[in-house]
């Protein structure tokens, strides 16, 4: 995967870090390193202002760590269309599900009061849109037949939304010396355990995650239609599936669907 082009020396200044930029491993392909801060292309900017604010200040617990936001020299969250992060230790392993969602339980825990952000109503790209048809909230969908059981599989669910992080596996660094950390997260409304139910469905489809990791979280709430929901929501993201993408995905929803 190509990376996108490096921040320029007017971004580094106004983080105040001067180190020659080193691309990041994983993600889109869109982070780079200076000194101890990573820098990524900033998206919408009241979310990314929200999500700064809220990371700024969150405490954390024996659970979870968060990286936390770098503010410019004006104060602000962004500068020159870029965000800024301190680097936090650890390496990101998509083989320990179990692990991951434990430490999205804790981190969900502690923003479990938070009020829903306004800019989920506006934000629009292929996870927003791909997220409002599991749920119900669109009937834009892909041609794909691997949807259609999935859709029809729909039941109502009664767990609470709140805010949650919609992308965990790839994104929990684990550290021998300290708690598991929670890094690059896209805010969305939904249950908690929807949020552990896409790791799940991440670990079986591309970890090869043993098919007990479902039963072992099957106490939470609505699991079988978060896993539904889940499953909707990665399916749909994608514009074409390819053979590989087709097969494991299929192996998964036939788990699901029983």
């Amino acid at each position: 995967m190509s990376h996108s082009p490096a921040p320029p020396a007017s971004v580094l200044t106004a983080f105040g870090t001067a180190g020659r930029p080193a691309p990041l491993p994983g993600g889109q392909g869109s982070a780079w390193r200076s000194d101890e801060v990573m820098l990524k292309p900033a998206g919408m900017g009241p979310e990314t202002s929200w999500r700064a604010g809220v990371l700024c200040h969150l405490p954390e617990t024996a659970g979870f760590r968060v990286a936390r936001p770098v503010p410019a020299v004006d104060g602000s969250w962004c500068a020159g269309g870029w965000e800024a992060w301190r680097m936090v230790g650890g390496t990101a392993d998509p083989r320990r599900p179990d692990e991951v969602i434990r430490a999205g339980e804790a981190f969900h825990a502690a923003v479990a009061h938070l009020p829903r952000p306004r800019f989920l109503g506006v934000r629009d790209n292929a996870w927003s849109r791909a997220d409002r048809l599991a749920w119900g909230e669109s009937d834009e969908s892909p041609d794909f037949p691997l949807l259609r059981p999935l859709l029809a599989a729909r039941r109502p669910v009664t767990a609470p939304a709140q805010i949650v992080h919609g992308d965990l596996l790839g994104n929990v660094l684990f550290d021998p010396d300290a708690p598991p950390a929670i890094i690059d997260w896209p805010p969305y409304w939904r249950p908690a355990a929807w949020a552990s139910a896409v790791v799940a469905v991440d670990a079986l489809c591309w970890w090869n995650a043993d098919p007990a990791l479902l039963e072992r979280w099957s106490h939470l709430p609505d699991w079988t239609q978060l896993l539904v929901r889940a499953l909707v929501f990665r399916i749909a993201t994608h514009t074409a599936l390819d053979a590989t993408q087709e097969s494991e995905y299929r192996k998964v929803v036939d788990l699901v669907l029983g």
